[in-house]
């Protein structure tokens, strides 16, 4: 009985470890000639501090690869999903990180629209054989997660997702310059997650 016990204990345990987290979905390594675009609004950009201070800028240092900061501060969905084929030719990119709809939110633009761009955006990266990562942001509220069509566009694609750190963020006040953007610190902390992320799904 006892041993049956251990076996059902080590059943269990094993289980529950690998439960623990989701494995990332794996894209194409990004090469060293080649070029990473982070694409999205004022959070992409840098408002709240400096350009050398945004997150593309520190994320191109941490993992030795050319990031192109393609972010505009107040840019919706419907916005993004337009400039995006100029983006592509201007840059050539083997991966993009979206992290779009920030805007749209305080806006209170209809979710199921931003849901539909996003898509969109998303597909037009896909179709053009351009890998893509999908960055979550958080509602507006006192207390909130990123939306929830951020994790299931990310798993209906299979695109490496991070939806935390942004959240974590806007929860503390010395990662913050102001309500909404980051200050320096808060966007190396995002760089720091989309860097891990990056080496999770194999693309550095």
């Amino acid at each position: 009985m006892s041993h049956l016990t251990c076996v059902v204990t080590a059943l269990l345990i094993a289980l529950l470890l690998g439960g623990c987290g989701e494995k990332v979905p794996r894209v194409a390594a990004v090469g060293p000639d080649e070029v990473i675009v982070a694409f999205g609004d004022s959070l992409t950009y840098g408002t709240g501090a400096a350009e050398s201070e945004s997150y593309p800028v520190v994320l191109a240092q941490l993992i030795g690869r050319r990031v192109v900061r393609a972010g505009v501060p107040g840019e919706v969905t419907a916005q993004g999903l337009v400039r995006l084929p100029q983006v592509i030719e201007e840059h050539q990119p083997a991966l993009v990180i979206v992290c779009l709809g920030g805007t749209d939110m305080l806006r209170k633009l209809d979710e199921a629209q931003i849901r539909s761009n996003l898509r969109q955006i998303i597909r037009t990266l896909r179709d053009r054989g351009i890998a893509v990562v999908l960055v979550g942001v958080p509602k507006p509220a006192l207390l909130t997660s990123a939306a929830a069509f951020y994790s299931e566009l990310a798993k209906e694609y299979r695109i490496p997702y991070e939806g935390k750190i942004l959240n974590h963020i806007m929860h503390q006040l010395d990662l913050r310059s102001d309500a909404i953007h980051p200050n320096a610190k808060g966007y190396r902390r995002m760089a720091e997650a989309i860097a891990e992320l990056l080496r999770e799904a194999g693309a550095i």
